[in-house]
């Protein structure tokens, strides 16, 4: 089952070894609520189901329901649609798996059926599963909700002195070679993940603009790329091969010498495949090698 994923930082990326392994699938399911670039790649045979938003209204069997969502600060609460749905033939994304669950195992005993009628069902049996929702369905309904347990908040350490313990990596050279700057990717303000509800950055005083990069003014004056200037940008992957942005607007911002920075997913083109961390296998979307010249 996929969702978004022609959004997703990973996918723009490694685009085409993506698309490969999809059209190699028999079967590709997508549970959307609205139609999106990821629905052109699939599998031999795709299914797009429609489902509702969380904006609209879930009328199942026990009244009108609610979705558990956490916030960013990591708390639990209730979010109730409000909106007429946009057709009356829409199902719930959990009414969608379990209509997918009871197709696929006829004979499940687990009660498919029942759980969608009432999701505190669902929540109750999470409850008595996951450590840290005992009492959800009470807790979540509280004025604020409640908090996830983090351990290291709330210093609880599993470690043989039971308290924390740090160790120190060898770091490699991070300084980048002359001539060439380290690349950082970020998001703006009025962005969720890759989503992006506008061209303004209140976080950096940017406003109807995303195709820039951020600088050192001394990087820029060392290249003679003036304020606003535009830019092209080249990076070097591992493997020796290269990628280019053009037409970018140099923003000169307090930013370390030797550095610079921009927005994903635009700027996503610039890392390779061969650039990933050695220990994790995480892309080096935080230090791209790159050089940055006025454009031609």
């Amino acid at each position: 089952m996929l969702a978004g994923l022609g959004h997703s930082p990973a996918h723009r990326r490694r685009g085409p070894v993506t698309w490969a392994a999809l059209r190699n699938c028999d079967l590709t399911v997508q549970v959307s609520t609205k139609l999106n670039r990821s629905h052109l790649v699939h599998g031999r045979q795709a299914l797009i189901l429609p489902c509702l938003a969380r904006t609209e209204k879930d009328h199942q069997r026990k009244g009108i329901q609610s979705t558990s969502v956490e916030d960013s600060m990591s708390m639990v609460h209730l979010s109730i649609g409000m909106k007429r749905p946009a057709s009356p033939h829409l199902l719930s994304e959990p009414a969608i798996v379990a209509g997918m669950a009871r197709a696929a195992l006829p004979a499940s005993s687990t009660p498919w059926e029942w759980y969608v009628e009432d999701y505190d069902r669902i929540r109750d049996t999470m409850a008595q599963v996951l450590d840290g929702f005992e009492d959800f369905n009470r807790r979540v309904r509280l004025p604020l909700g409640f908090r996830i347990k983090q351990p290291a908040r709330e210093l609880v350490f599993l470690t043989a002195s039971g308290a924390a313990e740090f160790s120190a990596a060898r770091l490699p050279d991070v300084v980048p070679a002359p001539g060439t700057l380290a690349l950082g990717t970020m998001r703006s303000h009025d962005q969720w993940n890759t989503t992006i509800y506008s061209d303004n950055d209140r976080y950096r005083g940017i406003k109807n603009l995303r195709t820039l990069v951020f600088m050192n003014r001394g990087d820029m004056r060392e290249r003679g790329i003036a304020d606003l200037g535009p830019v092209d940008i080249t990076s070097t992957a591992r493997d020796g091969s290269t990628r280019s942005l053009s037409g970018y607007l140099a923003i000169p911002y307090d930013i370390p010498r030797g550095c610079a920075a921009g927005y994903m997913p635009e700027m996503n083109v610039l890392c390779s495949l061969a650039d990933h961390s050695t220990q994790s296998d995480q892309p080096i979307m935080k230090h791209v090698k790159v050089t940055i010249t006025p454009a031609t």
